[in-house]
């Protein structure tokens, strides 16, 4: 068998190594996604005590929590290549935007537009947390739904056949040597 120049083929070309730059991107921003989400049960728990908080404010903030410990997880399962971190990122970015959402739905039932038109401007307190959320989860959500993230994730370098070894006439000694 031979190539487009008339030399004989080598054998199978070995795959490139892809690049890992949504994976990397993917697993940074759910870290600092996972660190802004965790600041506010963390903040209120130390503020309010969990025993004085009403059913529903603990509905949310364990939502946060959870959503926050969720992407730490997949981060840390990504920028170590492992794939299910990246379903864990997908995972905890649902989480964020199931969160962000239900705030309003649980808190604030008849304001929800009022709630995201005051949360852009900065008015409620931490609105910071919120803001990163209604953001960041969405980015994390694509960033790890890539196939470029699952293709790097994927990848592991193996052992490819090298080519046989041709040696020029008269390179080796002669038999009787």
């Amino acid at each position: 068998m031979t190539n487009l120049y008339g030399r004989p083929a080598r054998g199978p070309v070995p795959a490139r190594r892809p690049r890992g730059v949504t994976a990397i991107l993917g697993g940074l921003a759910a870290l600092a996604l996972a660190g802004a989400l965790g600041y506010l049960p963390v903040r209120v728990f130390i503020d309010f005590g969990i025993d004085d908080l009403p059913k529903d404010a603990k509905i949310v903030l364990g939502l946060y929590f959870g959503a926050a410990l969720i992407l730490l997880l997949g981060a840390l399962g990504t920028l170590f290549r492992a794939v299910a971190g990246a379903v864990l990122l997908l995972i905890g970015a649902l989480a964020t935007i199931g969160a962000v959402v239900t705030e309003p739905l649980l808190l604030y039932p008849d304001y929800f537009t009022q709630f995201f038109a005051a949360m852009f401007r900065f008015e409620p307190e931490n609105a910071f947390v919120r803001v990163a959320a209604t953001v960041g989860g969405p980015v994390v959500l694509v960033l790890a739904a890539l196939p470029a993230t699952f293709r790097y994730l994927r990848y592991e370098p193996g052992d490819y056949p090298s080519p046989a070894q041709t040696h020029p006439e008269r390179s080796h000694p002669p038999p009787d040597w």
